[in-house]
């Protein structure tokens, strides 16, 4: 608070000072002119000596408004070549924090320690009124040149400095197209791959040999990348036909899917359809890490990896319905998961109970199929049966597994994807697609994150 008086009165003072000197200037030349006149008679030393009198002293007021100008753009002057400093040695700290460099971190630090003891000094001798000390000789004007070539040394250092980190980014962002551009090519390469051994012509892993030594009987992560990925839009697709039929039997929506995602749902129509997706994923991938997939089949136990891949190469292909109408491993799959899923009052809304009657008539063997609803189920539950087939083609020394995040868990952009575009996502709300490992393969689960302040 002193120290704020002291400034104002300073300056106070200094403004009623000039405006003293000119009130007092105007007021002698007044009386010069006036009384003067009156007691001499125009040719006395007297009214010949009081001119220059009075031009001396104008003279001595110019020069020290002269003298104060020049202080004042010299004390500015180096206070823009200290702030210039100060901004150059800070955008050398940005540049030497990556890659780390200590010895310009700490040269930097040091000068702007050293910029910062300089405008203190500054401040002290503005509110002393002490003469500037410049860094150039030649009185006040060369302080003040001098001050100023600093400063525009200062501001083109920063722009070096600004112009050798763009460079470098650039850089970095080409080396970042160069590897995507590989990425691209292996996986085009991949997918040509994919293309001519999960096609309708595939041959037997004996009979296929891919650039003369390779045979499909080595399963690949990127072949089971690619059926998961169409066992998951066959997911989708019954989840948007569900929804529908939802729709249409007049469901309230947003409540049945608060039901499955309580509190964790931002409110927005379409994130509906994740929570439904997440129910569909966890009846559907329900035991998916069994042999038997909880069918109870106990000779499941001791099959070897390659009669799971000749079961999934017979049924790729196979037509579904002639699948269904018999009884086989895939229809009691379908049915089991079909009154896990569907619960009766759903049933009954979307048009009553004729496919459970019709299940509960077939004694279990076959899976009628009826509508587009459960055309719809059926190729999806075809579509997780063959996901599950290869997932056991793999070598035991494989070690694959399934896995999914519990609500709450730390996101970890290895093991996870976010389903919204959402950045910071600290926390999970629930899991909407099942991750899956495969040797060294991580395929990463799907979730849904959790709300800001659930996360924290």
């Amino acid at each position: 608070m002193d120290m704020a008086r002291t400034v104002e009165s300073d300056l106070g003072g200094f403004m009623r000072s000039v405006g003293k000197i000119a009130l007092l200037r105007r007021a002698v030349g007044s009386w010069g002119k006036t009384k003067l006149s009156e007691y001499s008679d125009g040719g006395s030393v007297l009214s010949r000596t009081a001119t220059p009198t009075h031009v001396g002293d104008g003279d001595d007021d110019d020069d020290e408004k002269l003298r104060r100008r020049e202080a004042m753009e010299t004390l500015i002057s180096e206070l823009f070549a200290s702030i210039a400093a100060i901004k150059a040695e800070y955008a050398q700290l940005q540049v030497a924090q990556s890659p780390y460099d200590p010895e310009t971190i700490q040269s930097s630090d040091r000068l702007v320690v050293s910029q910062l003891k300089h405008l203190s000094l500054l401040k002290q001798a503005y509110l002393k009124r002490l003469p500037i000390n410049g860094s150039g000789g030649g009185g006040s004007s060369g302080s003040r040149l001098a001050a100023e070539l600093q400063e525009q040394r200062n501001l083109l250092r920063t722009f070096e400095i600004t112009s050798k980190k763009l460079e470098s980014d650039l850089e970095r962002k080409d080396s970042q197209i160069l590897l995507l551009k590989n990425q691209v090519s292996e996986t085009e390469a991949i997918c040509r791959w994919m293309e001519e051994n999960i096609g309708p012509n595939i041959k037997r892993p004996s009979e296929k040999k891919l650039d003369g030594h390779f045979r499909l009987s080595s399963v690949d992560p990127a072949l089971f990348l690619a059926v998961l990925r169409r066992a998951v839009k066959s997911i989708r697709s019954f989840v948007k036909l569900m929804v529908k039929e939802m729709e249409a039997a007049r469901w309230n929506l947003t409540a049945a899917a608060g039901s499955i995602a309580p509190d964790v749902l931002r409110g927005r129509p379409e994130d509906r359809s994740f929570a439904f997706e997440s129910y569909v994923c966890r009846i559907i991938f329900s035991g998916f890490h069994l042999r038997d997939f909880e069918l109870g089949h106990g000779g499941a136990a001791g099959r070897p990896p390659s009669s799971f891949l000749d079961e999934f190469l017979d049924l790729k292909d196979a037509d579904l319905g002639e699948i269904l109408r018999r009884p086989s491993p895939l229809s009691e799959f379908c049915r089991v998961k079909y009154l896990a899923l569907v619960h009766p009052a759903m049933e009954a809304s979307f048009g009553g109970q004729t496919q459970r009657d019709l299940l509960s008539s077939s004694g279990g063997g076959s899976f009628p199929v009826t509508t587009q609803f459960l055309v719809q189920f059926a190729e999806m539950a075809r579509r997780v049966w063959l996901l599950h087939r290869l997932f056991f083609s793999f070598e035991p020394a494989a070690e694959a597994s399934i896995f999914q995040a519990g609500r709450g868990c730390r996101f970890s952009e290895l093991f996870m994807e976010s389903v919204v575009d959402e950045a910071g996502a600290a926390a999970v709300g629930f899991t909407v697609v099942p991750g899956f490992r495969v040797g060294r393969t991580i395929i990463q689960c799907k979730v849904y994150p959790a709300r800001a302040a659930e996360g924290r």
